[in-house]
């Protein structure tokens, strides 16, 4: 009896918890920032992005050593625990144009990136490029192809970002772009991944916008979470971080707020990017040992403070329950 008592509840659960929603995290406050060391230089090195795995870093720098002006560059590390490699510039993928802002698609075999270079397939006063390898552990990286001018226009697009819906799989690649129309300077726009493998026209995302600059964003992998390069009215200084919350992929975006110290700082910092667990966030910022200077990249830490399961919130209510009961009928 109590056997066959505890199957018919179990089966109940089963057929109840099927249904229930994905899971919701929570995070502590940010830790104070630190500069990422052996990679920054005298010149502005910025724009950080991560692998999975977070041993390979491809970051922005004007420093000595590139092609012209910004450049591609990547870093490696053999473990989380060891320190950065040397970093190696891009040569196959920049120019003597400026090349920057790169971001990765989430299989990482596909990189989008600016590039103000004018070529016969180029839209405006600058674009967003993409190019592709077969072998994500290399960096043989194909020739650069410009996303063509459906995606780009004659304005400037700017700051690539790629966000892969974790419910339906849709793609949607984010960027900035000054073309006209309100709200005003860089809004941040948004295009689709089509049927055919083509991105669509970019339709203006006005929760990330302002009538300020609004460039590069980062979305956390859940969609939950997004954190925007602005210089709206309000912050910390010129450039800040700000960031949006949502409980679910269905609810409307909160209006943006700014990320509080010590991420920002009284001097620019701007172009996050998330580590899939949530947990670290790499920007760059000015910030110096007196006043504002150069860029550099640096990072901040948090820690989960919740994981809450819907599917595993009721299976430990329903084992209490069951317990109760058994306890209750064996007397």
């Amino acid at each position: 009896m109590r056997q066959s008592l505890t199957l018919s509840l179990l089966a109940c659960f089963m057929a109840t918890a099927g249904s229930s929603p994905q899971s919701t995290e929570t995070f502590g406050d940010w830790s104070s920032a630190g500069r990422v060391e052996a990679v920054n230089t005298a010149a502005n090195d910025m724009y950080a992005v991560l692998s999975k795995d977070e041993l390979t870093m491809y970051f922005t720098s004007d420093r000595l050593g590139g092609l012209g002006g910004d450049d591609l560059w990547f870093t490696t590390r053999a473990s989380l625990a060891d320190p950065w490699e040397a970093p190696t510039n891009l040569s196959a993928l920049n120019t003597g144009a400026m090349d920057s802002l790169a971001v990765l698609s989430s299989d990482e075999h596909v990189m989008f990136f600016h590039s103000t270079r004018q070529q016969v397939s180029s839209c405006g006063a600058g674009d967003i490029w993409m190019t592709r390898r077969h072998d994500k552990r290399t960096q043989e990286w194909g020739l650069p192809v410009n996303l063509g001018c459906v995606v780009n226009t004659t304005a400037t697009e700017i700051a690539p970002a790629f966000f892969e819906n974790p419910e339906t799989g849709q793609v949607t690649l984010f960027y900035g772009s000054n073309r006209p129309g309100p709200p005003k300077d860089f809004d941040v726009y948004a295009s689709a991944l089509g049927e055919d493998g083509y991105f669509g026209p970019g339709v203006l995302v006005p929760e990330f916008s302002s009538p300020g600059r609004d460039t590069r964003i980062f979305m956390r992998r859940d969609g939950q979470e997004v954190f925007i390069t602005s210089d709206r009215a309000d912050g910390h200084a010129n450039i800040d971080i700000w960031t949006s919350t949502r409980e679910t992929l269905s609810d409307p975006w909160p209006t943006p707020i700014d990320v509080p110290g010590p991420v920002n700082s009284d001097c620019d910092d701007g172009s996050p990017w998330l580590s899939r667990d949530g947990t670290t966030l790499y920007f760059f910022s000015n910030r110096a040992d007196v006043g504002c200077g150069t860029r550099d990249i640096w990072y901040a830490t948090r820690e989960k403070t919740k994981q809450e399961n819907a599917i595993l919130a009721m299976a430990a209510s329903f084992w209490k329950r069951t317990l109760a009961h058994v306890a209750l009928t064996s007397h």
